[in-house]
């Protein structure tokens, strides 16, 4: 093993890194939550067909998981994922409303948008703790 490939697979530290990956654990969660219990309402208030939102939930509760396991042992090459992971996801969201691929709401739209720039946040906050973490 080389010096970087040791540097790179030792826990980052905690703090600002642990707030933000467990900050987005519970929101992703709550989002799955709702996604999963609601879909059949949000279905006709964000204009999103139900089956969508189960799928996405399904993945968000997945997803949720992952990242507060992440947080609890923040491994440098997972706290990465994590954060390419999100900026995907806020990509492929405005992506998604630019295409206009299922026309959603206007509370749609902006719950997307909203959506998309919280997790790009998230994205922020944790690559910050990355570095302040070493």
């Amino acid at each position: 093993m080389t010096a970087h490939s040791l540097a790179s697979a030792r826990p980052a530290g905690p703090g600002l890194l642990r707030f933000a990956l467990t900050a987005d654990a519970a929101i992703t969660g709550a989002n799955a939550l709702a996604y999963l219990a609601g879909a059949v309402v949000l279905d006709s208030v964000l204009g999103v067909p139900a089956g969508v939102l189960v799928a996405v939930g399904a993945f968000l509760a997945v997803y949720a998981a992952l990242v507060l396991r992440v947080a609890a042992r923040p491994a440098r090459g997972a706290v990465t994922a994590v954060i390419d992971t999100n900026l995907v996801w806020a990509v492929a969201s405005i992506v998604l409303l630019a295409l206009d691929t299922f026309t959603p709401s206007t509370a749609g739209q902006v719950w997307i948008a909203l959506q998309a720039l919280v997790v790009a946040g998230f994205a922020a906050l944790q690559y910050a703790g990355l570095r302040q973490a070493g």
